[in-house]
């Protein structure tokens, strides 16, 4: 029975926590169950429930860098988890007609340029820019400074750290790989760990009559599994955290106006790109992701806009091999939960919120929360201050990435759609125009405590989509014209010369054969 205290004010739920329950699998399941066994095994009861005939989303195949990080935090070598996921690399994101019809640009991971004392490189990009148009010379491409894009397009890979001679940073990278086969491997990884895996269905949802606090589940069999805190991995049916506990959502669909989804994959075609696609149509987007066995492709759209139908259509038209599947509808609504940890059930994954795939963000969001978790963990005894605190983190954190991505549709160009011009013309959040404004003045970007895309992030979608500021920083006036061509130049040859010296990406995937 769970007993409750006032320290100081504060809610105390006294009953230590032991005996954790993660409620569903999947990649949000498993992933939350290899952190916790791994770094809290030994002084923590985990039991995961699932069944296998409740089917997952399954269609987040590509990350960002920060994955490695979490898997080497698991002990998972690189060579054994890109062989059991079907993996490849991935250099960044190529976005293809969000400017207009035509226009591409990267996303490249990594850093573009060199860095620079109290003043970012594009600066000196920008400041070049001019002086190329004063003089007729015919400017280079802020991605000519890039090693990832260059890689990327070259459809080359080696783990380089950096440029041979220099002190300049060699390729940053993640992954494409095939989430249900990751899930599998994290599954038995923490099986492996002790991790308690229990087959059923749920079918009710016991709570204290006291505090209200989750107490069981029971199974359609009659089995219940008690615990002291749990953790609700159960998708966008979010059984604990929304329909047990009526947590409540924040809706972004005004500023995120797609509202469905159709996956498919198809056949493999050579060579295997390291990069993922994003290509921009009238009313939304489509995902290519290449595996070593096949590509994963998507279309993410506004059914406002476009019929499923004509999304289906538009989709199969658009991918490069004989579909695999039969596509599949998935309808979303972006926002998140009102509060993410909510009395002793904590949501991780769908359950918790949803942003659309544009950035690749969903299995980041998965870990991250995992690691807040751990780093919040009551074992004392669940009080509202660290709940508190964790919550306030995941909102900070997934508004940064909303922000992100509105940036996205809201620049776009476009002209010839109702779709991309109500984007156009759409309010956007007040931390998102200060930013805006900022930079069109001064040029300058900001990026805060724990944001997870980096000033480059931001800097690459401004210039891919045409918003170039008014002014750059005076730091980069301390170069003289002839010194910033100088620079420029050497960059280039720098970056071409190491690109031809690499083997190509298919040749590195030939060991996970």
């Amino acid at each position: 029975m769970y007993k409750k205290q006032k320290v100081k004010g504060v809610d105390v739920n006294t009953a230590n926590v032991k005996n954790v329950v993660i409620v569903g699998g999947g990649s949000a399941g498993w992933i939350t169950a290899s952190l916790l066994t791994r770094v809290l095994g030994k002084v923590l009861n985990i039991t995961l429930v699932e069944s296998e005939q409740i089917g997952t989303v399954g269609v987040g195949e590509a990350t960002i860098p920060p994955i490695i990080n979490f898997n080497n935090a698991l002990g998972l070598s690189e060579q054994e988890f890109l062989k059991a996921t079907k993996g490849t690399i991935k250099l960044g994101i190529e976005f293809e007609n969000w400017k207009q019809q035509g226009d591409s640009y990267m996303h490249a991971f990594g850093g573009i340029g060199k860095d620079f004392p109290f003043c970012d490189f594009y600066h000196y990009w920008l400041k070049y820019q001019k002086i190329c148009q004063e003089n007729n010379i015919k400017p280079a491409d802020f991605w000519d400074f890039s090693l990832n894009y260059q890689s990327a397009k070259s459809n080359k890979f080696a783990k380089i750290r950096n440029i041979e001679g220099t002190t300049l940073p060699g390729l940053t990278y993640a992954y494409h790989f095939d989430a249900n086969l990751y899930a599998q491997l994290l599954r038995k990884y923490s099986e492996g760990q002790g991790v308690k895996r229990i087959e059923g269905k749920i079918n009710q949802v016991h709570l204290n009559q006291g505090n209200g606090f989750v107490e069981s589940v029971e199974l359609e069999d009659g089995n219940k599994i008690a615990g002291d805190l749990f953790i609700d991995c159960t998708g966008q049916a979010a059984l604990l955290i929304e329909k047990t506990l009526n947590t409540g959502y924040v809706d972004w669909s005004h500023w995120l106006p797609c509202d469905k989804a159709i996956a498919v994959p198809c056949e493999n075609v050579a060579p295997i790109s390291p990069y993922t696609r994003s290509i921009a149509h009238d009313a939304g987007w489509q995902w290519r992701i290449p595996l070593q066995h096949r590509i994963g492709n998507g279309i993410v759209y506004s059914s406002k806009h476009m019929t499923d139908k004509q999304a289906k259509e538009l989709l199969l038209a658009n991918i490069d091999g004989k579909p695999l599947a039969e596509p599949k509808v998935i309808p979303f609504r972006t926002g998140r939960r009102l509060k993410q940890w909510n009395k002793n059930v904590v949501s991780i994954g769908l359950s918790s919120g949803f942003l659309e795939p544009l950035e690749s963000t969903s299995i980041h969001l998965i870990q991250s929360a995992a690691t807040r978790l751990i780093k919040t963990f009551p074992h004392q005894g669940i009080d509202d201050v660290t709940v508190d605190e964790f919550n306030r983190q995941s909102v900070t954190e997934i508004e940064r990435i909303r922000d992100f991505i509105i940036l996205h549709y809201k620049i776009n160009q476009r002209d010839d759609s109702p779709f991309w011009q109500q984007c156009q013309r759409m309010d956007i959040p007040q931390t998102l125009q200060r930013k805006l404004d900022l930079y069109k003045k001064t040029g300058q970007l900001f990026r805060e405590q724990d944001d997870l895309f980096t000033e480059i992030a931001w800097q690459q979608v401004l210039i891919g989509q045409g918003m170039l500021p008014e002014d750059h920083h005076a730091v980069a006036d301390q170069l003289s014209e002839e010194q910033l061509i100088d620079l420029m130049k050497n960059l280039k040859i720098l970056m071409n010369n190491t690109v031809e010296k690499m083997p190509s990406h298919d040749e590195f995937l030939q060991q996970f054969n």
